[in-house]
């Protein structure tokens, strides 16, 4: 469903205290927004935050950071709050490509991937978030250790992704084409698109890779 344009939005997301817009334009450093020195897990594309807010709220001693380009999806996701809202995150209105730009070196524990645009056209294929441009920002983020969390129902997607991970050298530590038919469905908090083909009865890949 196309989202409809409301006035003042940007202007919303300002003056939010859960929002921070564009970072990358202040010379801001993300990892000085929590006056603690906890993990940082970043979100690329966090929708309307369904999974940023449940993941924060089950583990309060991570920072998380979702990142969200449409300044549309953005603003619902801040509108989204609600009562008791976890403390330790943040909706960032920026494109996920400025991590190095934002984030000190070496510094995120794990980015995750949750349901990216596949970006099917052969032509666009460095626009995926697993493409190797993308790995060679993450390898700069991330902690020795660091790890990518993929889910996605494209399985077109999730091949080219493996091959990217793989080709790379990052270490493949799980992988399932079937993430809710198996063991790893545990402790799995869904984001709104997978609630939705789970109930299409499709199936979700999953994967997890550790930083090279």
């Amino acid at each position: 469903m196309r989202l409809r344009y409301v006035h003042g939005q940007y202007e919303y997301l300002q003056q939010h205290e859960k929002a921070i817009t564009e970072p990358e334009k202040r010379g801001y450093k993300l990892n000085e927004a929590f006056s603690n020195n906890n993990p940082i897990h970043v979100e690329l594309g966090c929708g309307k935050g369904k999974f940023l807010r449940e993941t924060a709220l089950k583990n309060p001693g991570i920072n998380y950071f979702g990142f969200e380009k449409s300044v549309k999806v953005a603003y619902r996701c801040a509108k989204c709050m609600f009562e008791e809202d976890p403390d330790n995150y943040f909706i960032v209105y920026s494109n996920g490509d400025i991590l190095t730009e934002v984030f000190e070196p070496n510094s995120i524990e794990r980015i995750y991937l949750n349901f990216s645009d596949p970006w099917p056209k052969p032509s666009h294929y460095k626009r995926r978030l697993t493409h190797r441009n993308f790995l060679e920002v993450y390898r700069k983020v991330l902690r020795e250790g660091g790890e990518i969390h993929m889910k996605t129902d494209n399985n077109d997607l999730f091949e080219y992704s493996l091959q990217e991970l793989k080709a790379d050298g990052w270490e493949i530590l799980m992988c399932t084409r079937d993430l809710h038919g198996s063991e790893f469905v545990k402790d799995n908090v869904m984001t709104e698109y997978e609630e939705r083909f789970v109930q299409q009865g499709k199936k979700i890949n999953k994967l997890a890779a550790r930083r090279p």
